[in-house]
């Protein structure tokens, strides 16, 4: 393998509104130039960053390493700016190359021949590094490119992360509408929630918000439980992947306590969320309950209700929806210190609920278009 050009350049995606907070993530841990774009945020980075970036970041999709961005209006430009790239130096001459594409408002349109043009290209610049008259093994590590072309600019990229970063690798089981893993931890990041107060789910589904607000109370690493495909790589020694499992250790606080419990009217619901929470490591850090929303007391004067229940979609489950609405703004009426977070596509909620949110931000699960209505507690 060549020794590499540093520093690199690492792109983490961000599902659209949840930009501002994976860039708050990537300047805490530490790297510098922080770019956000629509959709991602770009940064520089060493060899070490595509290990922290992996373990780290909860509300990014997955970690990009950037390879090259260049305007083409050509396959013939394609070919030779894709190939004047130094691919050599990440890619190990029997590496399995797999390239994904996506095109936008762009003359070269055809993803499919975009896709073999530029594995064409790599192949060739890897035939020539390597002296090879022959065709390539393609039996080694696997290497997944990306080529997004937007507006005639084309930006090539490896993927670091494999899966998707809401794997943690700690969910056995689901429900129909399972909340991804990166947006729960958003919905956590979002409050000004600490450690110190408790922190209630009353819709738990299969326990991601709590299993979430956890490895973030104790500032647990949230992909210490499971492999990214850069960790193949020969590029990357193995000790760069020892450090930062290290560094995670050390910072992890498993002495914190927690008050922490999620709730579901569902007892299945309940059952596979202590699954995934004895998964996750934390089995006895979460309180589960069965429980209907109408029932729900809370123990303290102050603390922090985050939910994600169901939005109504369709119209036979419009009624039961509003009922539980209004269960819910008739209870927290009564702990005037408790913060409240929703998130839900219903639009007329805080008429439901009954009461104008402080503050409300726009969030996609998945393809819905939701809102995140936040009501702050009184000091």
């Amino acid at each position: 393998m060549e020794t590499l050009s540093q520093p690199i350049k690492l792109i983490a995606t961000a599902a659209m509104g949840l930009e501002s907070l994976v860039k708050n993530e990537v300047i805490k841990l530490g790297y510098e130039n922080v770019q956000t774009e629509n959709g991602r945020i770009i940064y520089d980075a060493d060899l070490s960053g595509i290990a922290r970036s992996n373990l780290w970041l909860r509300t990014a999709d997955r970690v990009k390493l950037l390879m090259g961005e260049f305007e083409a209006y050509s396959f013939e430009e394609l070919f030779e700016q894709t190939k004047a790239l130094p691919w050599e130096e990440w890619i190990s001459k029997d590496g399995f190359i797999h390239v994904v594409g996506k095109s936008h408002k762009s003359k070269l349109y055809s993803v499919p021949d975009c896709q073999s043009i530029v594995k064409k290209a790599i192949v060739s610049r890897l035939q020539q590094a390597h002296n090879l008259q022959s065709r390539l093994k393609e039996t080694g590590a696997r290497y997944k490119v990306e080529v997004a072309i937007l507006k005639d600019k084309v930006t090539l990229s490896l993927d670091t992360s494999g899966s998707g970063l809401h794997k943690r690798g700690y969910r056995v089981g689901q429900g129909d509408a399972p909340l991804k893993e990166t947006l729960a931890a958003a919905l956590v990041q979002l409050t000004n929630w600490t450690p110190d107060y408790p922190l209630v789910d009353p819709f738990t589904g299969s326990g991601t918000i709590p299993i979430e607000a956890a490895l973030i109370g104790q500032n647990i690493a949230p992909g210490f439980n499971r492999e990214f495909s850069a960790e193949e790589w020969d590029v990357i020694p193995s000790n760069v992947w020892e450090k930062a499992l290290e560094e995670a250790e050390d910072l992890a606080n498993y002495e914190q306590p927690l008050d922490i419990t999620g709730s579901d009217i569902s007892h299945e619901a309940v059952e596979m969320s202590k699954q995934n929470a004895m998964e996750a490591g934390l089995a006895d850090l979460i309180s589960w309950k069965q429980m209907q929303v109408k029932d729900f007391v809370p123990k303290s004067e102050k603390g922090y209700l985050i939910g994600n229940p169901p939005y109504g979609e369709r119209l036979s489950d419009q009624q039961t929806v509003e009922e539980i609405y209004k269960n819910l703004g008739e209870i927290m009426a009564s702990y005037p210190k408790w913060s409240v977070y929703i998130m839900t596509s219903y639009n007329d909620f805080e008429s439901k609920f009954g009461k104008k949110a402080t503050k409300k931000r726009k969030l996609f699960n998945g393809f819905i278009k939701t809102d995140y209505y936040q009501y702050f507690g009184k000091k």
